[in-house]
């Protein structure tokens, strides 16, 4: 086999080394292309969560907006009385009663948040530690009861005790979760003993009053 000529082996030299920074610049061309595409589309996913994240923000502001009519929460009084139960757990929301999805925000109560319950003659105590505080006076309870979702929190069939009440015009439910579970039927029980109790006094003055205007005609 004949040996190339030193002028044919420098022209494939020449070409070789052309050949191999040509294929180079084009990997390298390619390399910057990628990054660029992936740049490009994280500031893309970025701008898309800034986008959906200002949506809700105005969304929640509108809701509030629309709730503006729901009168200040009513604050502990000064003597509740002493602690017939207490529950360390967590706030899940407020909603219009029966309607689980229709969530309240007025007044923080759209917060989630970590809370401290407290049951006394008084009512019901609301503590929590990254939001604003409320009671519920004894009066203005209507109902507990267990259940499995609020404001679009899903948890576990009867996972949160659910206490209706009446502000306003308006009847609410507040979802909670102990963070012992097993104390939910306990609240329950007694909230609704309160409850009765409390609708038997009411009716039983109606009826005295009644009873005084009809002896006094």
């Amino acid at each position: 086999m004949t040996s190339l000529t030193p002028f044919a082996a420098e022209i494939t030299t020449d070409f070789a080394t052309d050949f191999a920074a040509v294929f180079a610049a084009e990997q390298k061309s390619a390399e910057v292309t990628d990054w660029a595409a992936r740049v490009g589309w994280l500031v893309g996913l970025a701008l898309f969560i800034a986008l959906v994240y200002w949506l809700m923000r105005e969304g929640w502001k509108w809701r509030g907006t629309l709730q503006g009519d729901l009168p200040e929460l009513p604050v502990v009084p000064s003597e509740p009385g002493a602690a017939r139960l207490s529950m360390s757990g967590r706030y899940h929301g407020s909603t219009t009663a029966g309607q689980w999805l229709d969530r309240i925000v007025a007044h923080g109560l759209g917060t989630r948040s970590r809370v401290e319950l407290t049951l006394t003659d008084a009512g019901l105590d609301v503590v929590r530690p990254a939001a604003a505080d409320f009671f519920v006076p004894r009066a203005q309870l209507r109902e507990a009861r267990l259940d499995k979702g609020i404001a679009g929190k899903v948890l576990t069939e009867g996972g949160l005790l659910v206490v209706t009440w009446e502000h306003g015009d308006k009847l609410i439910d507040s979802g909670f979760r102990s963070d012992h579970a097993a104390e939910h039927n306990e609240w329950v029980d007694t909230l609704n003993h309160m409850i009765d109790k409390s609708s038997y006094v009411d009716n039983s003055g109606q009826s005295d009053k009644s009873n005084d205007t009809e002896g006094a005609r």
